[in-house]
């Protein structure tokens, strides 16, 4: 496919330039189903470079600001960040409540419910987990800012099976009819540090948020202040520790295989970010060289 990108008014032609223009001629591929890469040279096991939609499409033509081959790659159908975060964070937000307030529905598991009395155990942790799930919303459209704009609309099933899946899964039993609860002082610390971990890292996203631009561009930064002086992923950090909090407090099978698979995830991510830092700041003339930082938990873990 050939198109010809065209300046005007002594402007020169940019990327998004050249996705309207894509945009224009093919009307099924907007620009953010578009991934735009220069071609990599025969034998090379470079990863492909992808065109920034906010730079000239001067500074990718090697002087011959003639003419520009790219890669085009179709990403399918997309669906805005902020969209994705909310349908997955809203599930658990409205779910829970229902095993809370609705005794009525273990009947369909084979309980017979005539009166329930809620412990303050499972009070307190429909008051912990509507909060958290409720600051998530807010921080999804007012703090975070993305660097890509868009996500695959089928992350919206993925991610809306995990979360709404375990927030059903740790909702039955912690409401269940015949749950047992701890003590009152195990109550009271696991709810207690799982508060001040949910407060910290809504600091953590507030220190990420200030390392880029309101359009969400900003080269990649190193991290620090706060927690971030200790762990590169302070934000999965405590975003552990407060599911481990609220275990603590509820103890249930079911919130433990979630802390675990939660871990895990967030492990990994922590491992893929550290690395691309260590490798974009170590041994770099000119830039500051990365810190020795644990990925994501302590050694006091």
């Amino acid at each position: 496919m050939k198109v010809t990108v065209v300046s005007r008014g002594g402007r020169e032609a940019t990327v998004t330039d050249l996705q309207e223009a894509i945009h224009k001629q093919t009307k099924k591929f907007y620009p953010s189903r578009q991934r735009l890469t220069l071609p990599i040279p025969p034998g090379s096991k470079d990863r492909p470079i992808v065109l920034h939609s906010k730079k000239s499409l001067k500074e990718y033509s090697d002087g011959n600001s003639g003419n520009l081959t790219v890669v085009f790659k179709d990403l399918g159908p997309q669906v805005s960040y902020r969209t994705l975060f909310f349908c997955e964070y809203l599930g658990p937000l409205l779910l829970y409540p229902v095993f809370y307030f609705f005794p009525d529905v273990y009947c369909f598991f084979g309980y017979s419910v005539s009166s329930v009395t809620h412990h303050p155990v499972q009070t307190y942790a429909l008051y912990y987990w509507c909060f958290h799930y409720f600051k998530r919303i807010m921080e999804t459209f007012f703090i975070h800012r993305f660097s890509h704009a868009t996500s695959p609309i089928s992350n919206v099933f993925r991610n809306c099976a995990y979360y709404w899946t375990f927030g059903s899964y740790i909702a039955y039993y912690v409401n269940h009819p015949l749950y047992t609860p701890v003590s009152d002082c195990q109550m009271k610390i696991g709810f207690g540090f799982g508060m001040l971990c949910q407060v910290s890292n809504l600091y953590c996203h507030i220190i990420l948020r200030n390392l880029r631009g309101p359009d969400g561009n900003g080269w990649y930064q190193i991290p620090r202040g706060f927690l971030f002086n200790i762990v590169t992923c302070a934000n999965y950090t405590t975003e552990i520790y407060q599911w481990l909090g609220f275990n603590i407090a509820t103890q249930t099978i079911a919130g433990y295989v979630f802390l675990v698979v939660a871990t895990s995830i967030m492990s990994n991510w922590a491992l893929i970010k550290h690395r691309r830092l260590r490798k974009l700041f170590d041994g770099k003339e000119g830039r500051p060289k990365y810190p020795r930082r644990w990925v994501i938990l302590p050694p006091f873990f």
